[in-house]
């Protein structure tokens, strides 16, 4: 089905209402990972009322729509995620979160958004479709094991050829676009130190195992694992986001827990960062006559963009918005389970820029003030039809 240039925009403009009218809708019921239950049953509504094909329930929550056009040619799959976070919106707009201690912060619903024009959009132009366009709406991006994992597992990837996704983002200003070949997105594994001492009065410490010490001093000694551990020419984080220990100012805490994440490209340094971890927590421990726990939680693996997909952003990126308008971005330490996608099929995940001071998309994803330039939704249901259909000409030549 190839298309004009200037095709795509001339679609997506009559459907940028509907979009923004379906964000907002997403926007003001915001569900969390795992309890997408009424985001989904709208969206299989919406994709229902187009005339969609919808396999529903697909790893939990997810739903596949498949649009399947008269031609033989390939099977590429489009993703957008669906959940939000367990953040207070704090937006002065009609559209915020009516749940409490909910919101999309991220733009998931600016993505699912995107996806649902796709979706009319194939939707009426599957008579001249050759292959089969198929859409995944992923729950359960935001907490891991993440739900990629589960819907892998029921099937939505099964025969595609190729795998596109898009991240509205709004350090980058809308009207840009950016992504990289090869490791883009970090791997993350999340862990947990519960260290018991032996509580006491703080005015006689001599009596007491000291857990707040004990602590601290693992804090320090954590922070020199990335600076004395991993190869300087490697990328790699290892923060501590969360202490918690005591009750009372005279009083020696008994126990305390620490929380982290390990942040990492290769899986050498991911493996070995988690080692000398135990270590150090082990023998910190020992030292002070403690005794510990250590819980790791192993999360999504880095994002690797195929080589041959990324340069196919490039390309279509160019001829959508402009050569100035796309931009290499540099590897970042954030974490997508798009990665999982990517180990199976080749593809790429892409940034599309969302941020502008004068509607308020200014705050960091995650924030409680997250928003987001709605036009930006136009920009990402145009870069997945294009590159879709730069795969399917290029395959059927």
């Amino acid at each position: 089905m190839a298309m004009a240039k200037e095709e795509l925009p001339y679609e997506l403009n009559d459907l940028f209402p509907h979009m923004v009218k379906w964000r907002r809708h997403l926007h003001r019921y915001p569900e969390l990972s795992f309890q997408e239950e009424k985001t989904s049953r709208f969206i299989a509504e919406r994709l229902l009322e187009m005339g969609c094909e919808v396999r529903e329930k697909v790893g939990g929550y997810g739903l596949v729509a498949a649009i399947k056009g008269n031609l033989p040619g390939p099977v590429i799959a489009l993703r957008a995620d669906m959940d939000a976070l367990p953040i207070q919106d704090e937006k002065d707009c009609e559209y915020a979160s009516t749940v409490k201690g909910v919101m999309h912060a991220c733009g998931h619903d600016g993505h699912t958004a995107a996806l649902l024009a796709v979706a009319s959009y194939y939707q009426k132009h599957r008579e001249g479709l050759a292959g089969e366009r198929r859409l995944l709406f992923q729950p359960a991006e935001e907490s891991t094991p993440g739900g990629a994992v589960s819907m892998i597992r029921d099937g939505a990837l099964e025969g595609a050829d190729a795998v596109y996704g898009v991240h509205l983002w709004t350090p980058l200003p809308y009207g840009q676009v950016s992504s990289k070949p090869g490791a883009f997105m970090a791997a993350t594994d999340e862990f947990t130190i519960e260290i018991t001492g032996l509580g006491g009065h703080g005015g006689m410490p001599h009596k007491t195992i000291d857990t707040v010490i004990i602590g601290s001093a693992l804090v320090q000694a954590l922070q020199t694992i990335v600076s004395r551990s991993v190869n300087p020419l490697d990328s790699a984080v290892v923060t501590i986001g969360s202490f918690h220990a005591g009750t009372a100012n005279n009083v020696i805490a008994e126990k305390c827990e620490l929380k982290g994440t390990i942040r990492t490209f290769n899986e050498y340094e991911r493996e070995r960062i988690r080692k000398r971890i135990e270590q150090m927590v082990r023998h910190t421990c020992e030292m002070h006559g403690a005794k510990y726990q250590f819980d790791l939680r192993v999360g999504y693996p880095p994002v690797v963009n195929d080589e041959r997909e990324a340069a196919r952003f490039m390309q279509v990126g160019e001829q959508l918005f402009g050569a100035e308008a796309v931009q290499v971005s540099d590897a970042i330490m954030v974490a997508e389970d798009f990665s999982y996608y990517l180990q199976r099929v080749p593809g790429c995940f892409m940034f599309v820029g969302a941020g502008n001071e004068e509607v308020g998309a200014s705050y960091a994803h995650h924030h409680p003030m997250f928003n987001f330039d709605e036009r930006a939704m136009k920009d990402a249901a145009s870069l997945l039809i294009a590159m879709a259909e730069n795969y399917a000409d290029e395959a059927e030549k």
